[in-house]
């Protein structure tokens, strides 16, 4: 007998490759996995301050490393190849490096970046400051110019000196060519090892959406929330599937109805959350 799942036409609103693991997940219990690019990435505007703060890093000027995003480590990739050394190499040892979930823990240890603390339970920027006890202790903190400001604010009220600084610039999709971040991730990082699913045009999705033949999006951000808001509403019957508080939140400031919420931003975090939708209202459409 099928699951919750079986038959369950998912979008994720992730480029493909990115969506590959979740895509595979799915496909193993029986869903239909889609994917529509929402949003981009692109090198930031301001490379020197970028560049300085990297130097002060490699130069041991830092107690932590603070990482919130994969993005950023891609970006720590790029700039270790155009200095020709690894991005393992810009960390030096005194630097103890920080992370929020575990697709990001995983990044950095598979680029050789080990990890000294990262949250358990609420992956999320509250749980890694829950967890800080670095007072008084110096921060750099790379991330996207629309980051939330409570990682950077909540590390400071706990006593650490933050320094932050724009790693990359999130964009609607497509970024423009000759900016796009392109770094690649590691292969064992689960970016190359599954097939990528289908990939809509707007127009299509939004045809699908008023047939109903979409049953679930997948936001993973709050940015997502917000491109979703802004090109695919109505949803009509199409649940909408949040990858933590943030982007729920963001949702629900939209008008946005959350069907549920990923506890941990993996893709059987989602996949748990999905199926306890689905489950609720049974197996049919």
């Amino acid at each position: 007998m099928a699951g919750a799942l079986g038959g369950r036409r998912v979008l994720i609103t992730r480029s493909a490759d990115r969506a590959r693991p979740l895509a595979s997940l799915l496909r193993s219990l029986g869903a239909e996995p889609v994917v529509l690019p929402l949003i981009d990435f692109e090198r930031a505007t301001d490379q020197a301050a970028l560049d300085a703060a990297l130097d002060d890093l490699a130069a041991g000027a830092f107690d932590w490393l603070v990482i919130s995003s994969i993005t950023t480590v891609r970006m720590l990739i790029e700039k270790a190849a155009g200095r020709g050394t690894t991005p393992a190499a810009l960390v030096p040892a005194g630097t103890r490096v920080a992370t929020i979930g575990p697709s990001s823990r995983q990044a950095l240890e598979a680029v050789g970046i080990p990890v000294a603390l990262a949250p358990e339970d609420n992956q999320s920027a509250e749980g890694l400051v829950a967890l800080w006890s670095g007072a008084r202790e110096s921060v750099l903190l790379p991330q996207a110019d629309i980051a939330a400001p409570g990682l950077r604010d909540g590390l400071a009220a706990a006593g650490a000196d933050v320094t932050s600084v724009v790693a990359y610039h999130t964009v609607d999709f497509p970024a423009r060519a000759e900016l796009r971040l392109t770094a690649e991730l590691p292969a064992d990082v689960g970016r190359s090892t599954h097939a990528a699913a289908p990939e809509l045009s707007p127009p299509q999705v939004r045809s699908e959406l008023d047939d109903g033949t979409i049953d679930a999006v997948v936001a993973a951000s709050p940015s997502a929330a917000r491109r979703i808001a802004a090109a695919l509403m109505p949803l009509n019957g199409c649940r909408f599937i949040a990858i933590g508080r943030p982007t729920a939140d963001q949702a629900i400031a939209l008008g946005i109805p959350v069907a549920a919420t990923a506890k941990v931003p993996t893709p059987d975090g989602i996949v748990a959350a999905l199926e306890t939708v689905f489950a609720n209202e049974g197996n049919t459409r």
